[in-house]
Formats: structure tokens, sequence, C-alpha cells
């Protein structure tokens, strides 16, 4: 087990297996020293335990916690391509993107969900650039949906 699925484990969380994609691309790939991931969404078992946009039918706190479960999803899909997620040297970026009411500005918030939560399990080495979207929709009526970035050290 490596160093950041034992600090998701102290936490009460760990690494679901890798969503099935729902088209034809891949959960992960990498590139060089660089593994980038599909859109990730909240999925829990398989399913979604909320739908619709924040501010509206979900509250900025859940969707907090949505983005977490997003970035678990993400870790997954990452250590489906490289095996270890203890060769993770850095994360590069992430990109949030929050299916918002028409007058909810609170994207930074949610995606401080996934952002905090690298920056617990990895450090300075979980510092990254971001963006965090607001849009009117995505897959499936999804709240959040989530792209990471990461640099890996290459196998000893």
């Amino acid at each position: 087990m490596s160093r950041i699925e034992d600090a998701l484990s102290q936490r009460g969380l760990s690494l679901p297996p890798v969503a099935t994609p729902a088209g034809a691309y891949v959960p992960a790939l990498q590139v060089g020293d660089q593994v980038m991931t599909s859109g990730q969404l909240p999925l829990v078992d398989g399913k979604l335990p909320l739908t619709g946009p924040v501010g509206d039918a979900v509250t900025p706190e859940q969707a907090y916690d949505l983005a977490a479960t997003c970035l678990l999803n993400a870790l997954a899909a990452v250590k489906s391509v490289i095996g270890d997620l203890d060769r993770i040297e850095r994360v590069v970026k992430v990109t949030g993107f929050v299916h918002s009411a028409s007058d909810f500005t609170g994207q930074p918030g949610v995606v401080n969900g996934a952002s905090e939560l690298l920056g617990e399990l990895l450090g300075e080495a979980g510092q990254h650039v971001r963006s965090a979207v607001g849009v009117n929709t995505l897959p499936k009526g999804t709240p959040v949906e989530l792209e990471l970035t990461v640099q890996v050290r290459s196998e000893a």
C-alpha cells in the first residue's frame, strides 16, 4: 500500500475501483512523465450520490465532498496506469467543472474539496495550478467533474 493510500486510510477513505468509461476513451493515460485523467465523476459503487446544480439541488458543502470523491476516482485511475501512487512526484493541475445554478459563483470553494485533500495527502507536492469552471450541465446530471494531471517518477 502506498503512502497516499495509507494517508487515505487514516482519514477513513480508500480508493474505489476504476470507473468503467462511458464512451470511447480511457480513464487515464501516461505521456512522458505525466499522467492525465479523463473527467472523473463522484461515483460511489457505480452510482452518483447526488445530481443537479450546485446552489440549487446540491449545497456547496455537499459539492465540496463530491469533489473529494471525484479526486479518489481520479487517483484510482492514475494508479491503474502507474501501479503505485508513491510514483507521483507532484500534482500539476486540477480542472474542476461545477454544474452551477444560474446565480452560483462559489466554484472555487467546491473544487477546494479536491485541492485541500491533495494538500493533506501530498504536502507541497500536492500544490497545483487549477481551474474551477461553472457549467450549465454535466454528464448524468452530476454536480461535479474533475480532471487531474500528475507528474510521475520513472520506475526504479
